[in-house]
């Protein structure tokens, strides 16, 4: 990996860390209060938002303050950060984590039984159970600067703290021993990349902002959101109708209506996305879309009613994706062989990496041993704990391996994780209370993976090799990121739920986060003991071989173009919302590069790209208005 020291320096890392705590505040106000959370989508919309208005500032000092003005790898340095920063504030991180802190306590009754159930093996110190702390948390109205919140919450929040940059260190370091093998030798695409890198060049003076196809893209998609969020206030203005469709309610009838909701969006900023994504993989996610519908009709027209859940999605997801953890080590067993072996004789030991091999693996070693301590001192049984871990780590590195090589716009893949995985296998009979209960707090980093961090790290080297950084400096960025990130979205959820009020009507998962992991997920499972899901594994085991065939006719016969990632992600809850966005751009990419050739497309690229920054400025704009002001808006996502 290249190295030539410039681009990560001192005063970029500050900046970004300066802005960690404001965009942390974004994040919160968005995803608990308003809606509109950036970060459910692969590329967060505000980091893009940020990293433009920063580099337009750019353009500006270097006509009148030159010295000031910030290099292409400085101001990659301030992207990355704030993509930490934003996964780690997002809601399926420590969003999601604040939610179910009290929850159990504040909400536990005589009726539901939780206080017999489960309160008594929840860790005191990973949870707040003083219904006096928790009184003005869920009625609002108050502030959390007393002295006495703060000191409920510091000792909880340290752990959970202390958990977090662990968990993403050890990310980290998997990146680090697996980079090579994916961006030099497998020489991956990062189709994500793609715009910060080269929206950034213009920081550097580059003609990106001159293109007029760059301005007529971002004139449609700003144009289209900027008249959508004027009717938001003023409904006697007109609209454009760019979700308003939905193809189900056509079906009224069986098997038909199996299909349920199924509408027609087109979201410009997706468009954009889809443009970038290879032709095979936007085909797959739209095929297998219509596949997964074709299972519902399916088993509606067959009356299964000896298996309710047909077709059983969450169950051939995850088995799809243990299908894909498999295929991933299989075929880098001799890369990963190699290094460890590198490692005990001291040869090729990573001196041009980011991290050392040693250290990586060292760092990986420590801290699953410190994940393993803190989870068996919280209550779990020490055998389940490795099998919980190894499966999130699989998972984690094919979601990272995904992004790298065809850069899916969401990989929501929805509750599941390896708490279902190890319910369905050794059901809960076998799994003690205090493990359940320990499976419901970690459900927060679980339940979806849409703001993962691991992603952004490898794309973060990824940058660094193609613009010279340097790599060992920006992973000290990254972890740097993360010590910050974690208190400043900590104190963003905290100050807002205490001035609101988590239980005054504000968004779904103020409460709804709580209510599903407590009051049906665990509550069922200690209700209900079971032993293995037969059903549930059968499904699993289904998706794991429809995997193994994709993959199989994919790497045996060129003209088999249906990608096997596609199969887990087109069962994404929001791929209802994107489908027809990546179908549009299917068949305008196709288009383009049948009768214009690959000169063509590359000379389109800036109108998509203009899309993409024309909704995430204009409606980053409206979205910041409305977090200042307290004042809904129009969300052109979401």
């Amino acid at each position: 990996m290249v190295q030539k020291g410039r681009g990560v320096s001192w005063r970029a890392i500050v900046i970004g860390l300066i802005l960690i705590p404001p965009n942390s505040y974004w994040i919160a106000q968005r995803s608990m209060v308003w809606g509109g959370s950036p970060t459910y989508m692969s590329i967060f919309y505000n980091v893009i938002f940020c990293v433009t208005f920063l580099t337009l500032l750019n353009l500006i000092a270097r006509k009148f303050a030159e010295r000031f003005a910030l290099a292409q790898g400085e101001l990659l340095t301030v992207y990355v950060i704030l993509c930490m920063g934003t996964a780690v504030a997002g809601l399926d991180m420590v969003g999601m984590l604040v939610t179910l802190f009290g929850h159990p306590f504040w909400f536990a009754t005589p009726e539901n039984e939780w206080q017999s159930l489960f309160l008594k093996y929840i860790p005191k110190w990973l949870s707040i159970s003083d219904k006096g702390i928790l009184t003005e948390y869920y009625e609002g109205e108050s502030s959390f600067y007393a002295i006495f919140y703060i000191k409920a919450w510091l000792k909880p929040v340290l752990w959970w703290s202390g958990f977090i940059f662990v968990l993403i260190f050890v990310m980290l370091c998997i990146n680090v021993i697996m980079r090579k093998r994916w961006t030099e030798n497998e020489k991956l695409s990062y189709p994500i990349i793609q715009l910060p890198l080269e929206m950034t060049k213009a920081g550097g003076g580059s003609g990106f902002f001159s293109n007029k196809l760059l301005w007529i893209g971002f004139g449609i998609a700003g144009g289209m959101n900027m008249l959508n969020s004027l009717h938001f206030f003023y409904p006697t203005i007109p609209s454009i109708p760019i979700r308003d469709f939905n193809l189900g309610s056509y079906f009224v009838e069986k098997p038909w209506n199996a299909i349920g909701w199924t509408p027609l969006h087109f979201y410009p900023f997706l468009i954009g996305l889809g443009y970038f994504i290879p032709l095979d993989l936007s085909f797959s996610y739209w095929f297998f879309y219509l596949f997964w519908k074709a299972q519902f009709v399916a088993g509606s027209i067959m009356g299964l009613r000896s298996l309710p859940g047909f077709p059983y999605p969450y169950a051939q997801v995850y088995g799809a994706l243990m299908g894909l953890v498999v295929i991933l080590f299989w075929t880098s067993r001799k890369y990963l062989f190699g290094v460890i072996k590198n490692v005990l004789y001291g040869q090729e030991t990573g001196e041009d990496e980011p991290i050392r091999y040693r250290t990586a693996i060292l760092g990986i070693t420590f801290g699953m041993l410190l994940l393993t301590l803190f989870s068996y001192k919280a209550g779990m049984s020490l055998w389940i704990i490795p099998i919980f871990f190894v499966i999130y780590f699989g998972i984690s590195t094919v979601i990272t391996r995904m992004r790298a090589q065809l850069g899916p716009p969401l990989h929501e893949l929805n509750y599941g994780g390896p708490i279902h995985v190890i319910r369905w296998i050794f059901g809960t009979r076998r799994l003690n209370a205090p493990t359940l209960t320990m499976f419901s707090y970690y459900w927060f980093f679980n339940r979806s993976y849409t703001c993962h961090p691991m992603p952004h790290q490898l794309e973060a080297f990824k940058l660094a090799e193609r613009t010279g950084m340097d790599g060992r400096r920006l992973s000290f960025a990254m972890m740097a990121a993360i010590a910050v990130g974690i208190p400043a979205a900590f104190w963003a959820y905290l100050h807002i739920f205490y001035v609101e009020g988590a239980a005054s009507g504000l968004g779904w998962h103020a409460l709804g986060s709580g209510r599903h992991t407590f009051g049906h997920n665990l509550q069922n499972w200690l209700n209900q003991l079971s032993l293995t899901d037969g059903v549930h594994v059968s499904f699993m085991g289904i998706g794991m071989v429809f995997t193994f065939f994709l993959m199989t006719m994919r790497t045996r016969f060129l003209w088999w173009s249906i990608h096997p990632i596609a199969y887990p992600l087109a069962r994404d809850y929001n791929m209802n919302r994107m489908w027809f966005a990546i179908f549009i751009s299917w068949v305008i990419k196709t288009v383009i590069l049948r009768h214009g050739g690959l000169k063509s497309y590359r000379k389109a690229v800036p109108f998509f790209i203009g899309l993409i920054l024309g909704e995430f400025m204009i409606g980053g704009a409206w979205s910041i208005i409305g977090v200042i002001f307290g004042i809904p808006v129009y969300v052109f996502w979401h």
